[in-house]
């Protein structure tokens, strides 16, 4: 049963506005649009509008009731389609027409920053208190523009009736394939492969997409070339050889040889693990053994409310987002989602062994990159990969290489 939130205390946490377009900034001491008064107890009432999709409906109109029953502020929870919300957003901000805040993925702040829609927050002290790929994921060019709330990520899942122990390197693992499987491992790929799946075998050489600067922001320098980048293509090799990874096994084929008893392990993500419980079986949820010496980094999603460039109400979406970034209200959307919460505080009180697993996955991860010069990677990406993989590139190095050639020029 879902816990009830408490209003964390003014002292727990100072999120304050770095910069608040088209109604003023931190400083602001109006009261909101639409008639906001003080109430008795020194909250500022008023309304806040904030965009959701149909995933998050029920969850953000449960908390505004709670919201507005601590505060006196109303929260005006508008469903938006998942396909719109974005575009919406952006399109509708700029016209004043738009909400105070929007709930989205943290791989939005490229685009909604270079359109000058959202607005940078500070989290000040309690920084700490969130997992590094929470924060980095909303950070752009050293600025932090949305306040996390929950974190998921790709992890190793394990057949316990297959395998009781996972050795600790990938080629250990490949090795160890029982006599009874088909596969070592399953990896999802295709025709066109897959490299948000091969990431954290690839992040095990020290061949991340792209290059970070010191605040955790990602450059547009490609850190998967020289002889990390090599060493993680010639791996491609081995691991086909292996029968660890083919194109012939796509994500429908991959979910069902698990189900089918035909491989101790899988890598994937939270979606799944509800299945495999469904169909009886046991199984646990384990880091990804390094391939290349260095710890796996899979990619880390992140949850969290961005704050419209363009809100009149300043004081109170700095009110709604220093109530976000507290562990109850990040613990009760765990409770709603089965997502990790982005503090680790709300984190560690997560009693559920199976996410428990995804989180020590992920506790090395790195956020996607949210920068434009991702857009034309994945193709690149994936395409090259394969190609290793079937053995159309004759020698896999150059076709890393090549492929490094093609994203720098499509930047």
């Amino acid at each position: 049963m879902r816990r009830s939130i408490m209003l964390a205390g003014a002292a727990g946490l100072a999120v304050t506005l770095a910069a608040c377009g088209g109604g003023g900034g931190a400083e602001e001491t109006t009261t909101a649009t639409g008639g906001g008064e003080t109430t008795g107890g020194g909250a500022t009432a008023g309304t806040l509008t904030v965009w959701v999709d149909e995933t998050r409906i029920d969850a953000f109109t449960t908390l505004g009731e709670e919201f507005t029953a601590e505060t006196g502020v109303a929260l005006d929870v508008i469903q938006k389609p998942s396909a719109d919300l974005r575009p919406d957003f952006v399109a509708q901000a700029p016209t004043g027409q738009g909400p105070d805040l929007v709930v989205g993925a943290h791989d939005w702040v490229g685009e909604l920053v270079s359109n000058g829609v959202v607005a940078p927050v500070e989290l000040g002290d309690k920084m700490g208190d969130f997992t590094p790929a929470a924060v980095n994921g909303f950070m752009y060019d050293g600025q932090l523009y949305g306040v996390p709330y929950s974190i998921e990520n790709i992890a190793l899942v394990r057949n316990n009736a297959l395998a009781s122990e996972t050795p600790a390197t990938f080629d250990e693992l490949i090795a160890a394939k029982p006599a009874e499987a088909e596969y070592p491992i399953l990896i999802q790929q295709g025709d066109s492969g897959d490299a948000y799946h091969m990431y954290p075998i690839q992040t095990s050489f020290g061949a991340p997409v792209f290059v970070a600067d010191e605040t955790g922001s990602y450059t547009s320098e490609i850190g998967m070339g020289g002889e990390a980048g090599a060493a993680f293509a010639n791996y491609l090799v081995t691991m086909a050889q292996a029968g660890a990874v083919n194109a012939s096994i796509g994500p429908d084929q991959a979910k069902q040889a698990f189900l089918d008893g035909k491989s101790p392990y899988i890598i994937t993500g939270p979606w799944w693990t509800g299945d495999f419980e469904d169909a009886g079986m046991d199984i646990t949820v384990l880091p990804v053994p390094s391939a290349g010496g260095q710890p796996s980094a899979p990619f880390v999603g992140v949850q969290g409310v961005y704050l419209s460039s363009q809100s009149q109400n300043a004081l109170l979406a700095n009110q709604f987002l220093d109530w976000i970034a507290t562990p109850d209200v990040q613990f009760s959307l765990y409770e709603f989602a089965g997502r990790t919460p982005a503090m680790t505080e709300a984190a560690d009180r997560v009693d559920d062994p199976i996410l428990a697993g995804f989180g020590e996955a992920g506790a090395q991860g790195l956020p996607m990159p949210a920068i434009p010069q991702m857009a034309a990677v994945w193709s690149f990406w994936g395409s090259t990969q394969i190609s290793i993989i079937n053995g159309t590139a004759s020698d896999p190095v150059a076709a890393w290489n090549q492929m490094i050639q093609n994203i720098e020029a499509a930047f």
